[in-house]
Protein backbone atom coordinates (compact mmCIF):
# COMPACT_ATOMS: atom_id res chain seq x y z
CA UNK A 1 0.00 0.00 0.00
CA UNK A 2 1.10 3.53 -0.41
CA UNK A 3 0.89 6.87 1.24
CA UNK A 4 -0.20 9.40 -1.76
CA UNK A 5 3.09 11.05 -1.06
CA UNK A 6 4.73 7.88 -1.65
CA UNK A 7 2.80 6.95 -5.15
CA UNK A 8 3.56 10.38 -6.06
CA UNK A 9 7.33 10.27 -5.70
CA UNK A 10 7.27 6.28 -7.37
CA UNK A 11 5.99 7.68 -10.84
CA UNK A 12 7.35 10.96 -10.67
CA UNK A 13 4.55 13.19 -10.14
CA UNK A 14 3.39 15.78 -7.38
CA UNK A 15 0.65 15.50 -4.80
CA UNK A 16 -1.10 18.05 -6.18
CA UNK A 17 -1.57 16.17 -9.61
CA UNK A 18 -2.50 13.11 -8.11
CA UNK A 19 -5.41 14.66 -6.31
CA UNK A 20 -6.32 16.36 -9.77
CA UNK A 21 -6.32 12.69 -11.16
CA UNK A 22 -8.74 11.84 -8.53
CA UNK A 23 -11.20 14.33 -8.79
CA UNK A 24 -11.30 13.97 -12.52
CA UNK A 25 -11.78 10.19 -11.46
CA UNK A 26 -8.35 8.89 -13.12
CA UNK A 27 -7.35 7.55 -9.82
CA UNK A 28 -9.66 6.34 -6.70
CA UNK A 29 -7.80 5.60 -3.55
CA UNK A 30 -9.05 4.14 -0.25
CA UNK A 31 -9.36 6.43 2.84
CA UNK A 32 -8.14 5.02 5.80
CA UNK A 33 -9.57 5.62 9.35
CA UNK A 34 -7.46 8.13 10.15
CA UNK A 35 -8.18 10.07 6.85
CA UNK A 36 -5.23 9.37 4.68
CA UNK A 37 -5.74 7.67 1.22
CA UNK A 38 -4.01 4.62 0.38
CA UNK A 39 -3.35 3.26 -2.44
CA UNK A 40 -2.32 -0.24 -4.47
CA UNK A 41 0.49 -1.25 -6.87
CA UNK A 42 -2.46 -1.80 -9.55
CA UNK A 43 -2.89 2.07 -8.62
CA UNK A 44 0.49 2.52 -9.60
CA UNK A 45 0.57 0.45 -12.43
CA UNK A 46 -2.48 2.22 -13.70
CA UNK A 47 -0.75 5.46 -13.46
CA UNK A 48 2.15 4.10 -15.39
CA UNK A 49 0.33 3.28 -18.02
CA UNK A 50 -1.63 6.14 -18.25
CA UNK A 51 1.69 7.84 -18.67
CA UNK A 52 2.63 5.94 -21.81
CA UNK A 53 -0.50 6.78 -23.26
CA UNK A 54 -0.25 10.36 -22.51
CA UNK A 55 3.67 9.78 -24.27
CA UNK A 56 0.95 8.88 -27.42
CA UNK A 57 -0.52 12.69 -27.41
CA UNK A 58 -3.74 11.38 -25.34
CA UNK A 59 -5.50 13.83 -23.43
CA UNK A 60 -5.97 12.96 -20.16
CA UNK A 61 -10.09 12.14 -21.00
CA UNK A 62 -8.83 10.03 -24.05
CA UNK A 63 -6.47 8.03 -21.63
CA UNK A 64 -9.38 7.54 -19.12
CA UNK A 65 -11.79 6.05 -21.73
CA UNK A 66 -8.90 3.73 -23.02
CA UNK A 67 -8.02 2.44 -19.49
CA UNK A 68 -12.00 2.13 -18.35
CA UNK A 69 -12.85 0.63 -21.80
CA UNK A 70 -11.90 -0.57 -24.93
CA UNK A 71 -9.30 1.22 -27.35
CA UNK A 72 -11.28 3.44 -29.49
CA UNK A 73 -9.12 2.87 -32.73
CA UNK A 74 -11.30 5.68 -34.66
CA UNK A 75 -10.15 8.12 -32.23
CA UNK A 76 -6.55 7.02 -31.96
CA UNK A 77 -5.88 7.32 -35.72
CA UNK A 78 -7.59 10.63 -35.69
CA UNK A 79 -4.74 11.47 -32.52
CA UNK A 80 -2.35 10.07 -35.12
CA UNK A 81 -3.29 12.55 -38.30
CA UNK A 82 -2.92 15.70 -35.37
CA UNK A 83 0.78 13.95 -34.25
CA UNK A 84 1.50 13.63 -38.16
CA UNK A 85 0.84 17.01 -38.72
CA UNK A 86 2.40 18.46 -36.27
CA UNK A 87 5.54 16.48 -36.40
CA UNK A 88 5.54 17.72 -39.82
CA UNK A 89 5.12 21.36 -38.94
CA UNK A 90 8.21 20.66 -36.03
CA UNK A 91 10.23 19.10 -38.82
CA UNK A 92 9.94 22.26 -41.08
CA UNK A 93 10.65 24.77 -38.04
CA UNK A 94 13.49 22.29 -37.71
CA UNK A 95 15.07 22.51 -41.21
CA UNK A 96 14.58 26.48 -41.13
CA UNK A 97 16.37 27.00 -37.86
CA UNK A 98 19.28 24.34 -39.06
CA UNK A 99 19.13 26.54 -41.98
CA UNK A 100 19.47 29.34 -40.35
CA UNK A 101 22.52 28.99 -38.55
CA UNK A 102 24.02 27.68 -42.07
CA UNK A 103 23.63 23.56 -41.56
CA UNK A 104 21.86 23.36 -44.67
CA UNK A 105 20.72 25.21 -47.67
CA UNK A 106 18.27 28.47 -47.20
CA UNK A 107 17.38 28.03 -51.35
CA UNK A 108 13.78 26.94 -50.91
CA UNK A 109 12.36 29.20 -48.00
CA UNK A 110 13.77 32.57 -50.25
CA UNK A 111 12.34 31.36 -52.91
CA UNK A 112 9.30 31.18 -51.07
CA UNK A 113 9.49 34.60 -49.13
CA UNK A 114 10.13 36.25 -52.38
CA UNK A 115 7.62 34.90 -53.65
CA UNK A 116 4.88 35.96 -50.95
CA UNK A 117 6.60 39.27 -49.79
CA UNK A 118 9.51 40.61 -51.97
CA UNK A 119 9.70 43.95 -50.10
CA UNK A 120 9.98 42.69 -47.01
CA UNK A 121 12.43 40.03 -48.06
CA UNK A 122 14.83 42.33 -49.49
CA UNK A 123 14.20 44.39 -45.85
CA UNK A 124 14.76 41.55 -44.05
CA UNK A 125 18.37 40.56 -45.99
CA UNK A 126 19.14 44.70 -45.35
CA UNK A 127 18.60 44.35 -41.97
CA UNK A 128 21.11 41.28 -41.43
CA UNK A 129 23.86 42.94 -43.06
CA UNK A 130 23.43 42.97 -47.10
CA UNK A 131 23.23 46.22 -48.95
CA UNK A 132 20.18 46.57 -51.12
CA UNK A 133 22.36 45.72 -53.94
CA UNK A 134 23.09 42.56 -52.74
CA UNK A 135 20.16 41.67 -51.10
CA UNK A 136 18.43 41.91 -54.66
CA UNK A 137 21.48 39.44 -55.35
CA UNK A 138 20.76 36.58 -52.78
CA UNK A 139 16.67 36.93 -53.14
CA UNK A 140 17.14 36.37 -56.98
CA UNK A 141 20.58 34.45 -57.28
CA UNK A 142 22.06 33.19 -54.69
CA UNK A 143 18.95 32.31 -52.60
CA UNK A 144 20.70 31.23 -49.66
CA UNK A 145 22.52 34.23 -47.52
CA UNK A 146 24.40 31.84 -45.61
CA UNK A 147 26.57 30.59 -49.03
CA UNK A 148 26.54 34.18 -50.95
CA UNK A 149 29.92 35.36 -50.93
CA UNK A 150 30.78 31.32 -52.37
CA UNK A 151 28.04 31.27 -54.91
CA UNK A 152 28.80 34.47 -56.02
CA UNK A 153 32.49 33.90 -56.17
CA UNK A 154 31.65 30.62 -58.59
CA UNK A 155 28.94 32.66 -60.21
CA UNK A 156 31.89 35.04 -61.13
CA UNK A 157 34.16 32.91 -62.09
CA UNK A 158 31.30 32.00 -65.01
CA UNK A 159 30.93 35.48 -66.01
CA UNK A 160 33.69 36.98 -66.06
CA UNK A 161 34.86 36.16 -69.38
CA UNK A 162 31.51 37.19 -70.72
CA UNK A 163 30.59 40.35 -72.96
CA UNK A 164 26.72 40.09 -72.27
CA UNK A 165 25.35 39.15 -69.05
CA UNK A 166 22.18 38.92 -70.29
CA UNK A 167 19.83 38.97 -73.35
CA UNK A 168 20.49 41.70 -75.91
CA UNK A 169 21.88 42.75 -78.71
CA UNK A 170 23.21 46.11 -80.11
CA UNK A 171 20.45 46.37 -82.71
CA UNK A 172 18.10 46.36 -80.27
CA UNK A 173 19.63 49.20 -78.12
CA UNK A 174 19.82 51.32 -80.98
CA UNK A 175 15.74 49.91 -82.03
CA UNK A 176 14.87 51.41 -78.77
CA UNK A 177 17.44 54.88 -79.00
CA UNK A 178 15.23 55.46 -82.43
CA UNK A 179 12.12 55.47 -80.33
CA UNK A 180 12.72 58.15 -78.16
CA UNK A 181 11.74 61.05 -79.15
CA UNK A 182 14.49 63.78 -78.00
CA UNK A 183 17.82 63.92 -78.76
CA UNK A 184 19.18 63.33 -74.88
CA UNK A 185 21.91 65.48 -73.69
CA UNK A 186 22.68 62.59 -70.45
CA UNK A 187 22.05 59.24 -70.02
CA UNK A 188 21.75 57.48 -66.91
CA UNK A 189 22.64 53.60 -67.15
CA UNK A 190 21.86 51.47 -64.11
CA UNK A 191 22.81 47.83 -64.12
CA UNK A 192 25.21 48.23 -67.05
CA UNK A 193 27.31 45.40 -66.47
CA UNK A 194 30.32 45.10 -68.90
CA UNK A 195 28.94 48.03 -70.88
CA UNK A 196 27.79 46.13 -74.01
CA UNK A 197 25.11 48.20 -74.57
CA UNK A 198 26.83 51.71 -73.06
CA UNK A 199 29.54 51.20 -75.84
CA UNK A 200 26.17 50.82 -78.45
CA UNK A 201 24.82 54.30 -76.93
CA UNK A 202 28.06 55.99 -76.91
CA UNK A 203 28.01 55.17 -80.70
CA UNK A 204 24.60 56.08 -81.33
CA UNK A 205 24.60 59.35 -79.33
CA UNK A 206 26.55 62.72 -78.82
CA UNK A 207 25.49 62.26 -75.23
CA UNK A 208 26.70 62.25 -71.75
CA UNK A 209 26.35 58.65 -69.97
CA UNK A 210 27.01 57.67 -66.53
CA UNK A 211 27.35 54.03 -66.28
CA UNK A 212 26.11 52.18 -62.84
CA UNK A 213 26.91 48.72 -61.55
CA UNK A 214 27.81 47.52 -58.25
CA UNK A 215 30.28 44.88 -59.36
CA UNK A 216 33.58 45.63 -60.09
CA UNK A 217 34.03 42.96 -62.21
CA UNK A 218 32.00 44.64 -64.74
CA UNK A 219 32.78 47.93 -63.84
CA UNK A 220 36.94 46.98 -64.57
CA UNK A 221 35.52 45.47 -68.13
CA UNK A 222 34.03 48.60 -68.93
CA UNK A 223 36.48 51.08 -67.81
CA UNK A 224 39.00 49.17 -70.32
CA UNK A 225 36.33 49.38 -72.90
CA UNK A 226 36.41 53.17 -71.60
CA UNK A 227 40.08 53.91 -71.93
CA UNK A 228 40.53 51.70 -75.17
CA UNK A 229 38.55 54.15 -76.85
CA UNK A 230 39.38 57.08 -75.57
CA UNK A 231 35.93 58.05 -74.22
CA UNK A 232 36.79 59.15 -70.63
CA UNK A 233 35.46 62.36 -71.53
CA UNK A 234 31.98 60.79 -72.01
CA UNK A 235 30.90 58.33 -70.40
CA UNK A 236 31.77 58.50 -66.45
CA UNK A 237 32.02 54.98 -64.70
CA UNK A 238 30.61 54.82 -61.06
CA UNK A 239 29.89 51.49 -58.12
CA UNK A 240 26.24 53.01 -57.53
CA UNK A 241 23.71 50.87 -56.16
CA UNK A 242 20.31 50.97 -58.29
CA UNK A 243 18.26 51.48 -55.20
CA UNK A 244 20.39 54.31 -53.65
CA UNK A 245 21.00 56.51 -56.71
CA UNK A 246 21.56 60.28 -55.40
CA UNK A 247 19.47 62.91 -57.01
CA UNK A 248 20.74 64.78 -59.86
CA UNK A 249 21.26 68.36 -59.77
CA UNK A 250 19.90 68.12 -63.55
CA UNK A 251 17.45 65.51 -63.97
CA UNK A 252 18.33 63.32 -66.58
CA UNK A 253 17.45 63.12 -70.28
CA UNK A 254 17.21 59.78 -70.58
CA UNK A 255 17.66 56.33 -68.15
CA UNK A 256 18.44 53.16 -69.04
CA UNK A 257 18.32 49.75 -67.92
CA UNK A 258 18.48 46.51 -70.18
CA UNK A 259 17.43 43.19 -67.95
CA UNK A 260 18.08 45.09 -64.67
CA UNK A 261 15.11 46.21 -63.50
CA UNK A 262 13.87 42.95 -61.58
CA UNK A 263 16.81 43.14 -59.39
CA UNK A 264 15.01 46.20 -57.82
CA UNK A 265 11.33 45.00 -58.75
CA UNK A 266 9.88 46.67 -61.73
CA UNK A 267 7.17 48.64 -59.82
CA UNK A 268 9.73 50.13 -57.59
CA UNK A 269 11.73 50.84 -60.11
CA UNK A 270 9.46 52.73 -62.61
CA UNK A 271 8.26 54.56 -59.00
CA UNK A 272 12.12 55.26 -58.35
CA UNK A 273 13.95 56.12 -61.82
CA UNK A 274 10.67 58.37 -62.83
CA UNK A 275 11.71 61.07 -59.97
CA UNK A 276 15.14 60.83 -61.46
CA UNK A 277 13.94 62.34 -65.12
CA UNK A 278 13.22 65.34 -66.14
CA UNK A 279 9.54 66.11 -66.82
CA UNK A 280 9.02 64.62 -70.84
CA UNK A 281 12.37 62.43 -69.98
CA UNK A 282 12.82 58.73 -70.99
CA UNK A 283 13.03 55.19 -69.50
CA UNK A 284 14.03 52.48 -71.42
CA UNK A 285 14.09 49.17 -69.75
CA UNK A 286 13.88 45.21 -70.82
CA UNK A 287 12.35 42.46 -69.03
CA UNK A 288 11.89 38.76 -69.36
CA UNK A 289 8.28 38.13 -70.07
CA UNK A 290 5.76 35.73 -70.73
CA UNK A 291 4.97 34.92 -74.67
CA UNK A 292 2.46 32.57 -73.74
CA UNK A 293 -0.59 32.07 -71.05
CA UNK A 294 -0.47 28.34 -70.86
CA UNK A 295 3.74 27.78 -70.51
CA UNK A 296 4.76 24.15 -70.47
CA UNK A 297 4.56 23.02 -66.68
CA UNK A 298 8.44 22.45 -66.15
CA UNK A 299 9.21 26.38 -67.74
CA UNK A 300 6.12 27.61 -65.33
CA UNK A 301 7.54 25.58 -62.18
CA UNK A 302 11.07 27.29 -63.26
CA UNK A 303 9.87 30.49 -63.35
CA UNK A 304 7.87 31.21 -60.66
CA UNK A 305 11.45 29.66 -58.57
CA UNK A 306 13.87 32.19 -60.57
CA UNK A 307 11.43 35.28 -61.21
CA UNK A 308 8.08 35.02 -59.53
CA UNK A 309 6.84 38.65 -60.61
CA UNK A 310 7.59 37.87 -64.10
CA UNK A 311 4.89 39.18 -66.29
CA UNK A 312 3.33 39.78 -69.81
CA UNK A 313 4.20 42.52 -71.97
CA UNK A 314 0.61 43.77 -71.48
CA UNK A 315 0.96 43.98 -67.44
CA UNK A 316 4.29 46.04 -67.27
CA UNK A 317 2.78 48.42 -70.10
CA UNK A 318 -0.10 49.07 -67.37
CA UNK A 319 2.34 49.06 -64.50
CA UNK A 320 4.09 51.81 -66.74
CA UNK A 321 0.81 54.00 -67.35
CA UNK A 322 -0.32 53.76 -63.64
CA UNK A 323 3.72 54.62 -62.45
CA UNK A 324 2.97 58.31 -64.48
CA UNK A 325 4.54 57.20 -67.71
CA UNK A 326 3.25 57.52 -71.51
CA UNK A 327 4.13 54.15 -73.58
CA UNK A 328 5.90 55.38 -76.48
CA UNK A 329 6.72 51.45 -77.40
CA UNK A 330 7.71 48.39 -76.83
CA UNK A 331 8.92 45.40 -78.89
CA UNK A 332 10.44 41.69 -78.87
CA UNK A 333 14.16 41.53 -78.54
CA UNK A 334 13.77 37.98 -80.41
CA UNK A 335 15.52 34.86 -80.32
CA UNK A 336 18.70 36.65 -81.43
CA UNK A 337 18.96 38.41 -77.82
CA UNK A 338 18.72 35.35 -76.26
CA UNK A 339 21.06 33.44 -78.42
CA UNK A 340 23.42 36.39 -77.82
CA UNK A 341 23.62 35.47 -73.85
CA UNK A 342 22.80 31.59 -73.63
CA UNK A 343 25.32 30.73 -76.66
CA UNK A 344 28.50 32.14 -74.92
CA UNK A 345 27.33 31.26 -71.78
CA UNK A 346 26.63 27.45 -72.40
CA UNK A 347 30.34 27.18 -73.85
CA UNK A 348 31.93 28.90 -70.62
CA UNK A 349 30.17 26.27 -69.00
CA UNK A 350 31.60 23.72 -70.56
CA UNK A 351 35.20 25.30 -70.41
CA UNK A 352 34.46 25.39 -66.44
CA UNK A 353 32.75 21.85 -66.15
CA UNK A 354 35.81 20.28 -64.63
CA UNK A 355 36.33 23.26 -62.07
CA UNK A 356 32.66 23.09 -60.95
CA UNK A 357 31.45 19.87 -61.17
CA UNK A 358 28.71 18.84 -58.32
CA UNK A 359 28.48 22.95 -57.44
CA UNK A 360 24.79 24.75 -57.77
CA UNK A 361 25.97 27.53 -60.03
CA UNK A 362 26.66 24.53 -62.52
CA UNK A 363 23.92 23.16 -61.59
CA UNK A 364 21.74 26.33 -61.49
CA UNK A 365 23.34 27.88 -64.98
CA UNK A 366 22.70 24.30 -66.73
CA UNK A 367 19.11 24.32 -65.68
CA UNK A 368 18.70 27.57 -67.05
CA UNK A 369 19.85 26.85 -70.17
CA UNK A 370 17.66 23.67 -70.67
CA UNK A 371 14.59 25.79 -69.68
CA UNK A 372 15.39 28.49 -72.26
CA UNK A 373 15.56 25.62 -75.08
CA UNK A 374 12.98 23.74 -73.84
CA UNK A 375 10.52 27.16 -73.69
CA UNK A 376 11.46 28.37 -76.97
CA UNK A 377 8.41 30.48 -77.60
CA UNK A 378 7.03 30.77 -74.54
CA UNK A 379 8.90 33.88 -72.94
CA UNK A 380 11.47 36.20 -74.06
CA UNK A 381 12.83 39.62 -73.34
CA UNK A 382 10.76 42.76 -73.96
CA UNK A 383 12.55 46.20 -74.47
CA UNK A 384 9.77 49.19 -73.23
CA UNK A 385 10.26 53.12 -74.48
CA UNK A 386 8.40 55.05 -71.81
CA UNK A 387 8.13 59.34 -71.20
CA UNK A 388 7.55 60.62 -68.20
CA UNK A 389 4.41 62.22 -67.74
Amino acid sequence: MYQISELAESVGLSRATLLYYEKLGLLKGKRQANGYRVYTDGDRQRLRLMQQLQAGGLSLQECRACLDGKLDREMLGQRLAVLDAEIAEKGKSRDLLAALLGQSSLKDWHERVERVAPDLHRAWLMSQGFSSAEAGLVALVSKDMNAHDAYMAGFMEVFADLDWWGPGTAEATRRALTMVPVEPETILEIGCGPGMATMTLTEATRARITATDTDEVALDKLRARVAARGLNNRIKVQNVDMAAIPTPKRPWDVIWSEGSAYILGVDKALADWRALLRPGGVLVFSDMVWRTDAPDDAVRAFLAAEYPAMATPATRVAQAKRAGYRVIGHFDIGPEGMETYYRPLAARLDALEPRLAGSRVLEDLRREIAVHEAGRGQFGYEMFVLERG
